[in-house]
């Protein structure tokens, strides 16, 4: 791992982590912000998930907030501390979609000054998405699963095509030496024919 590597992913985890905690130990200050989107969120995840993930999706603002909080500690323990990183980012990613919208929804401010203050922290959520999208897709100099997927099926694709071009070479090869074979055994049949 880098040195800027071993910096920033703590760096960007800490504030998920901090918040994340606080959301846990004490929802309620977030709850009446969450509450619309939860309200309409909610349902829809019951309908779209499987029943046996929409089923356990709880329907209190409150046990919400603090799943996200819980979500957004164990993606940023495990975005710090290298262990499952990219899974990590991809979970704080996804927790920070209903942390922007309930939270930083500018668009609904009626005052000028709190709507210019709302737009600027959901810009700043949303370059931490970008950052945390980057993070889930960093593979550290190494090939990701796509490209050795890629890779390695153009690999066997080059493999087929040669091995098809030297059995087909091969087959050329075994059927002339077999009709010089035949021709061999044909003179040599003629020559041993007595005369009539």
């Amino acid at each position: 791992m880098t040195v800027v590597r071993a910096l920033a992913r703590p760096l960007l985890s800490a504030i998920f982590v901090v918040q994340g905690a606080q959301a846990i130990r004490d929802p309620e200050p977030h709850v009446a912000k969450a509450k619309p989107v939860a309200d309409r969120l909610v349902p829809m995840m019951k309908k779209v998930a499987p029943a046996q993930v929409g089923d356990r999706i709880p329907e209190s603002t409150v046990n919400l907030v603090r799943l996200n909080g819980a979500a957004q500690v164990l993606g940023g323990l495990a975005l710090a501390s290298g262990k499952g990183r990219r899974v990590g980012a991809v979970l704080l990613a996804g927790s920070l979609v209903p942390t922007t919208l309930a939270g930083h929804s500018f668009w609904q401010e009626p005052d000028k000054p709190a709507r210019a203050a709302q737009r600027i922290q959901f810009l700043k959520n949303l370059g931490l998405m970008g950052g945390l999208l980057l993070a889930a897709v960093d593979t550290e100099g190494q090939p990701g699963i796509a490209w050795r997927a890629t890779h390695g099926a153009k690999a066997v694709k080059r493999e087929t095509k040669r091995s098809a071009k030297l059995a087909k070479r091969e087959t050329k090869r075994f059927a002339k030496a077999a009709r010089r074979e035949a021709k061999l055994a044909a003179a040599s049949a003629k020559a041993e024919l007595p005369f009539t």
